[in-house]
């Protein structure tokens, strides 16, 4: 149960830092983007996803890794390949839980762990998005109405 709290809080701590990076240079990019507006949210949008994709994927290969040294294992509906520990990884992060793969061993409490670190790291990239959509939809409105009265 330690080895299993240890790397479950290895893997919180990496995936706040990779969060925390990756909203940081959307924050300083952001502003000095040449795009549209439309496609600096985005940008925002895209670049949150991204930051969730790498995420999943940190906590797939932990599972694979904890696999490959016996400290738990994977059952139900698996073939075997790396897509189960990734299609397990989402269906985790993202509370999903579909049940057609299930952890036995260390894997159980670490995707109780990656549950509740999806869960805030999915509500962190809500609230950075709709902060990021304050200061950028009056810039939209503003630039929809100064087009309107040159026409």
């Amino acid at each position: 149960m330690a080895v299993s709290l240890l790397i479950g809080g290895a893997l919180v701590v990496a995936t706040i830092v990779i969060h925390y990076e990756v909203l940081r240079l959307i924050s300083v990019a952001l502003p000095q983007m040449r795009l549209p507006l439309r496609l600096r949210i985005l940008v925002v949008v895209l670049g949150c996803f991204a930051a969730h994709t790498i995420e999943v994927w940190a906590y797939a290969a932990g599972y694979l890794l904890l696999d490959r040294v016996g400290l738990g294992s994977l059952h139900g509906n698996l073939e075997l390949h790396f897509a189960d520990y990734l299609y397990f990884s989402v269906t985790s992060y993202s509370t999903l839980g579909f049940g057609d793969i299930y952890p036995a061993g260390a894997l159980r409490l670490i995707s109780g762990i990656e549950a509740l670190n999806g869960l805030f790291l999915i509500g962190w990239s809500t609230s950075f998005t709709y902060l990021a959509m304050e200061r950028l939809w009056p810039l939209h409105t503003r630039a929809r109405s100064h087009t309107d009265r040159r026409e």
